[in-house]
């Protein structure tokens, strides 16, 4: 069978270091073009993937049948319209759009004309947080009652870019770029919000936009998330700390992916997406004289393998088969909402209760 062609608009970190392996490492997916006004990424994406550069996307309605768009946040929306016009399914990078009321319109125009649109919340996929469902779903940490995710660095002097320059226009900032992972996971986790409340500052010279946020979010279900993203922390929390009525997993580091996919590694590489077992998280109950607890269960638990290039492979089973989008248009609009209502919650110092949880 043919292999899809797939065009790819933008070639920044998301798109060099993310979609363009990803969708090259995809049997049935062909890299064919990318959108990229700059010589040296024109002359890369030519020579590593045989793809022809372009500097303009209307220039791939005509000749490809799938566009991916990894371009900055304030283009996903207008790009993401006129690719469904022309009667191309898309995927986004995320955050798909600023309002849930965009990406609510987004879903609607893609619905309307028959055609996939999905968004790369990637992060489902890591294998820290596949390992975190597996767990639960066998029942090990019991009633999930509080779940802390973080995505925390240590950056004190800024990179520039629109992402730390730009303002609410160019959708900069952390909670809509790591937030929108955060929040996208404990929903999947834990279920619908029924409040958020969040802070939010600019901690950094010559900074416009959030680098130093939290996000506290109460579930229909009775549990709470503490969300926290930040450029500006010396000393790094676990990335996961899940409290349940049985157990507690705590792990640390961040999903291995990102870096292997860095150094130029690809899903076919071997070792791919596997964790040093120094790596690992712990799963049990801590416990002393006089606690009640049962200490001494706590026990190291393998990682699942980081798995990415799921997400392409159920693209394209979705496109060729007729299966479900990795991840469907309604729950990013629910992750939106959140995310809205924490900027909300942030600029008026309250907790914001959301409609129709």
């Amino acid at each position: 069978m043919t292999d899809l062609r797939v065009g790819l608009v933008g070639y920044g970190v998301a798109g060099a270091f993310f979609h363009a392996p990803l969708i090259s490492a995809t049997p049935g997916l062909r890299l064919s073009a990318v959108v990229t006004g700059d010589p040296q990424r024109a002359a890369e994406v030519s020579g590593k993937y045989g793809a022809r550069a372009v500097r303009d996307a209307a220039e791939l309605w005509d000749s490809v049948d799938l566009v991916v768009i990894a371009s900055p946040n304030r283009t996903h929306v207008p790009l993401a319209q006129a690719a469904l016009k022309a009667g191309l399914p898309v995927v986004v990078d995320k955050p798909l759009a600023a309002t849930a009321a965009e990406a609510r319109a987004l879903a609607e125009l893609a619905r309307d004309l028959g055609l996939m649109l999905t968004v790369f919340q990637n992060r489902r996929w890591d294998g820290d947080f596949l390992t975190l469902g597996r767990l639960v779903a066998a029942g090990e940490l019991g009633e999930v009652t509080r779940f802390e995710s973080r995505f925390e660095r240590w950056r004190p002097v800024p990179k520039g870019g629109w992402r730390e320059t730009g303002g609410t226009e160019e959708v900069a900032g952390l909670l809509y770029d790591l937030g929108s992972h955060l929040v996208d996971q404990a929903l999947r986790l834990l279920g619908p919000a029924v409040d958020v409340y969040a802070e939010s500052d600019v901690r950094r010279s010559g900074v416009n936009a959030d680098d130093d946020t939290f996000i506290a979010v109460s579930h229909a279900s009775g549990a709470r998330s503490h969300l926290w993203v930040s450029a500006v922390t010396p000393r790094l929390g676990p990335r996961f700390r899940v409290l349940g009525s049985r157990a507690g997993y705590l792990k640390y580091g961040l999903d291995v992916q990102e870096e292997q996919l860095r150094a130029g590694l690809t899903p076919a590489s071997p070792g791919f997406g596997e964790e040093p077992a120094e790596r690992w998280g712990t799963l049990g109950a801590d416990g002393g004289a006089g606690s009640g607890g049962s200490g001494g269960d706590v026990c190291a638990v393998p990682t699942e393998p980081g798995a990415y290039a799921g997400f392409y492979r159920a693209v394209l089973a979705c496109l060729r088969e007729g299966a479900p989008p990795p991840v469907a248009p309604g729950e990013v609009v629910e992750a939106l909402t959140v995310l809205e209502a924490a900027r909300r919650s942030a600029a008026e110092r309250r907790v914001v209760v959301l409609e129709n949880p």
